[in-house]
């Protein structure tokens, strides 16, 4: 009785225990996830940790923090995580306010006090003017005021009287008279000749001498003493304004006597409340101002209406220069600041000085107008914001390098264009303690590193999140963690041992090494979510395995498109690829596919054509410009392949061209370099290739296969070609060995090769790919000896020394 046995495994092939790891419930540890503590730690970031502490910790200037890592690999997370910790330690906060500069009105004072102060020394200054307004126009309208300032002016004005009638008594003597005569909108004092009674002009005198009613020696004296009378008179009239000057002094100083103790009493409090020096020197220049412009406090009469509906508006008097504009209140702060900024426009960073249209439609600024922005909110702690938007929002990158070197912020509007003219208010520079901790990607720290001086210096923390981590028992055991966590926080289904298994394995998967999990925890939450919800749609009251892969197969079907229509141009024919049969010059290379959301392995096919000549080997797809540099490189490492195995003992006489055939959109990287030379050896020899196996590896020039990106997306892409066609049990794909670690492939796949009908070679050089694909032993070649007889680099070796002898013959 004959039994039939199964077929013997290749030397070469990998087992299906190869092809992907197995998270077995063993590795979990528990019967149920619901045993699990929820997770308390970030997971699988040591590093960026530690440099994170040591950013948010050490307070020496510059060590503010680059956080680089790709999306989803928990950089904010865990910045918030720490932020949270310090956020309740207790800090020394200030409030930040800015108030008048009476001297230079255009460059207001910054007074910094402490928390929760700011905002009762604006009340105390509002209490301050409201006393002010009602206490000032008391004194002024008080008996006591009024009968003081009676008497002064009536002092005054009785030594004016005296003076003057000391000076008329003079006049009137001398037979002149004082007169008021009109000069336009008024009267000035005039000294006039009395003639018969009554004063007279020049005129009247000098019609009077040629009347004979006066002599001319008379009129000649009158006419000098008027002259020194009216020089009396200027000096007479010096000193009546020299007594209204004392007059006004005097009522000055009344007015100060009778106010300072008022205003000095309401500033005394001040004083003592806040006994900062620069509160105090701001409280002197109040008491300056408010006693140098006591007539601003007195009633004022009723505004009056214009005359023109269109004329200007006189405003009421806010006396604005006496408030206190607090840009900054930490009155409900409770520790250390911590501001995420999402929108780091320049005004939401640095503040801004806003302007407003007054009542007569003029544009107008002052200090109560400054605004505060994250930078300032968040002295004393800790600002987050994202790198792209910094760098990209106009003015923001330069000024925020100079606010760190300098540990200052300058408050300015960043605006141009005729209606968005800066302001000349220049509001005094604060000084800060701001730890600044930017998120990017390392492509734009490496940027800024090497083009940006000042970057190194004001950003001399990285904290670099990585992609993956080491796939230990303490890695399982934090994926469950999170898992657990995850369906607690979200309200997800519990989730079975076998589907944490699958999620497990599938962050391997992600992380494209079997001793590796993936850190994009994000991407895997999106699956646990997807999975509860496919579970739900069962009225499964638990996740189970085939749920987990339910989502992860869907969500591959949702991006999938047009690696969908890649498949069927290979089933129709548009797209041509053999998987069976052999063919001599042509062989099935491997390639992924990268789109936003997905990639994906597909088969192209390539072919070699030799011939006798000087061209060496030409790769159409540089000379068509379609190759990238990577792929030239593995180009010319085939030529030094060739001369080093060949070429020791003639010349090599080779023109050859290599194509990637069908491919439109260009060709890149070195992963189809052995691909390459087994299709020129199988040119060379005349040997066919077999077209069920499929080829993937870069070559060094020694021969030796070198390990390559996208295993697992290759061998499924080829996988999924022969089965759409029908696997006949020996089709299969060469890989590097180097690359057995990286497997993580499909179940469909795995069961595949555990069925026998698909098989996975991993080899080491080109001798062993030959070998798998030709059937044929690839040839050695001993000291000073031709390769073994019949073999392919036999076959290869004479065809080439064919090639010289012949290229000789047409030499001579």
């Amino acid at each position: 009785m004959k039994t039939s046995r199964k077929p013997r495994r290749h030397s070469l092939e990998l087992t299906p225990a190869d092809l992907r790891w197995r998270c077995t419930p063993a590795m979990i540890g528990v019967d149920r996830i619901e045993e699990v503590t929820p997770l308390q730690e970030i997971i699988g970031q040591n590093r960026a940790l530690r440099a994170l502490a040591l950013g948010l910790d050490i307070q020496h200037n510059g060590y503010n923090i680059f956080v680089t890592g790709l999306s989803g690999t928990g950089r904010t997370t865990s910045i918030k995580r720490l932020l949270q910790e310090v956020e309740g330690r207790p800090a020394k906060l200030t409030d930040k306010c800015y108030v008048h500069n009476f001297r230079d009105p255009d460059a207001p004072i910054m007074i910094t006090l402490p928390a929760g102060k700011g905002m009762a020394f604006r009340k105390d200054m509002a209490n301050f003017l409201t006393e002010l307004t009602k206490g000032i126009p008391a004194v002024f309208e008080s008996r006591r005021y009024a009968e003081q300032r009676k008497a002064t002016l009536e002092h005054f004005q009785q030594r004016q009287r005296t003076v003057l009638r000391e000076f008329e008594k003079r006049v009137k003597d001398r037979g002149f008279e004082v007169v008021q005569v009109q000069t336009g909108g008024g009267t000035r004092p005039e000294i006039a000749p009395v003639f018969d009674g009554n004063p007279s002009t020049m005129e009247q005198l000098h019609a009077r001498v040629e009347t004979g009613e006066l002599s001319a020696e008379d009129l000649k004296r009158m006419e000098t003493q008027q002259s020194e009378l009216e020089k009396q008179m200027d000096i007479v009239m010096r000193e009546m304004r020299n007594i209204e000057r004392k007059a006004k002094r005097s009522l000055e100083e009344l007015n100060h006597r009778i106010i300072v103790p008022v205003v000095e009493e309401l500033l005394e409090d001040l004083r003592q409340r806040y006994a900062t020096p620069r509160v105090q020197e701001y409280l002197n220049e109040v008491e300056r101002d408010v006693l140098e412009n006591l007539h601003r406090f007195q009633q004022r009469e009723e505004s009056q209406q214009p005359v023109l509906p269109f004329g200007p508006q006189r405003e009421d008097d806010t006396f604005q220069e006496y408030q206190v504009n607090v840009i900054v209140d930490n009155t409900d702060t409770p520790g250390t600041p911590v501001i995420v900024e999402a929108s780091p426009r320049f005004k939401n960073l640095f503040g801004t000085i806003e302007r407003v249209v007054d009542r007569n439609g003029m544009l107008r600024s002052d200090f109560t107008r400054v605004k505060a922005g994250s930078m300032l909110k968040a002295d004393g702690g800790y600002l987050v914001i994202n790198a792209i938007d910094a760098l990209t929002e106009t003015g923001v990158w330069n000024t925020l390098k100079r606010t760190l070197r300098n540990r200052q912020v300058e408050i300015q509007s960043y605006e141009t264009g005729f209606f968005g003219m800066s302001s000349a208010l220049k509001p005094e520079p604060i000084d800060i303690n701001v730890k600044v901790i930017m998120v990017g990607d390392s492509y734009v720290y490496q940027l800024l590193f090497g083009l940006d001086e000042d970057f190194k210096k004001i950003f001399k923390v990285r904290a670099d999140f990585d992609v993956e981590m080491a796939n230990d028992a303490k890695s399982i055991s934090s994926y469950v963690s999170f898992i657990k966590t995850l369906c607690e926080r979200e309200g997800l289904l519990p989730f079975e041992v076998d589907a944490a298994a699958e999620v497990i394995e599938y962050g391997a998967r992600l992380a494209g090494q079997q001793k590796k999990l993936s850190t994009r925890f994000s991407v895997l939450a999106d699956v646990l979510r997807e999975a509860s919800y496919w579970a739900t749609k069962q009225s499964a009251a638990r996740v189970n395995g085939e749920h987990v892969r339910t989502a992860i197969r869907e969500r591959i079907e949702r991006v999938n498109m047009v690696e969908e229509k890649i498949q069927e141009m290979i089933m129709d024919g548009s797209i041509m690829i053999d998987t069976d049969q052999k063919v001599v010059g042509q062989v099935n290379g491997l390639s992924v596919y990268q789109l936003a959301e997905h990639e994906f392995g597909r088969p192209s096919r390539i072919t070699a054509k030799t011939a006798m000549g000087r061209a060496g080997i030409i790769n159409i797809e540089r000379e068509a410009a379609m190759s990238g540099p990577t792929h030239n490189k593995g180009v010319l490492i085939l030529s030094g392949y060739l001369r080093w195995k060949y070429a020791q003992d003639k010349p090599l006489v080779l023109s050859a061209s290599l194509a990637f055939e069908q491919s439109y959109s260009g060709v890149d990287g070195d992963s189809a370099s052995s691909t390459e030379i087994y299709a020129l050896l199988s040119s060379l020899a005349d040997i066919p290739l077999r077209q069920d196996l499929a080829v993937t590896g870069s070559v060094n020039q020694h021969g030796e296969i070198q390990p390559i990106g996208g295993v697992n997306q290759k061998i499924e892409g080829f996988f999924d070609v022969c089965n759409a066609r029908g696997l006949t049990g020996s089709q299969g794909v060469l890989i590097p060995k180097q690359n057995v670690q990286d497997l993580m492939l499909r179940h469909d796949v795995v069961e595949a090769v555990q069925h026998g009908k698909f098989h996975v070679y991993a080899i080491t050089s080109i001798d062993e790919g030959i070998e798998l694909l030709t059937g044929k032993p690839a040839g050695i070649r001993k000291a000073g000896k031709r390769f073994t007889a019949g073999s392919v680099h036999a076959r290869v070796d004479a065809r080439l020394s064919t090639y010289a002898r012949k290229n000789k013959s047409f030499g001579q």
